[in-house]
């Protein structure tokens, strides 16, 4: 019997111009995000990295969307989400969480952040 595999990518660091205001396109910002995605395993031992899913892939995918300017988190994750499971056919689920480090908000410490969860079949 097969069981499910999951590959996560987390901590991961990126500048880019994501958001509404003006300012956030002018300086950008600084983002954090987290991906997880699960797969059902293969029966047999998984031997070469074209029986799973390649983080490496993954993370080419999120680079080349940070790239692109998106007014919203949200948007921002569900095209990452088609994205990948568009590449990885396989996989079952997956899970993005994007953090805004230090956003536009005046008196504002911390961060503000999403997380997306889509499942496919």
């Amino acid at each position: 019997m097969a069981g499910w595999m999951t590959v996560e990518l987390k901590g991961l660091r990126f500048f880019a111009e994501h958001g509404m205001y003006a300012e956030e396109k002018k300086v950008g910002n600084e983002f954090e995000v987290d991906v997880i995605v699960n797969y059902k395993a293969p029966k047999k031992t998984i031997s070469s990295i074209e029986e799973t899913v390649n983080y490496v892939e993954i993370y080419r995918i999120l680079e080349e969307e940070f790239k692109v300017r998106k007014l919203l988190l949200e948007t921002l994750a569900m095209q990452i989400c088609d994205k990948i499971q568009h590449v990885f056919p396989d996989i079952r689920n997956i899970s993005i969480s994007i953090k805004k480090i230090n956003p536009p908000i005046t008196n504002f410490t911390g961060y503000v952040g999403i997380t997306y969860t889509k499942e496919f079949k």
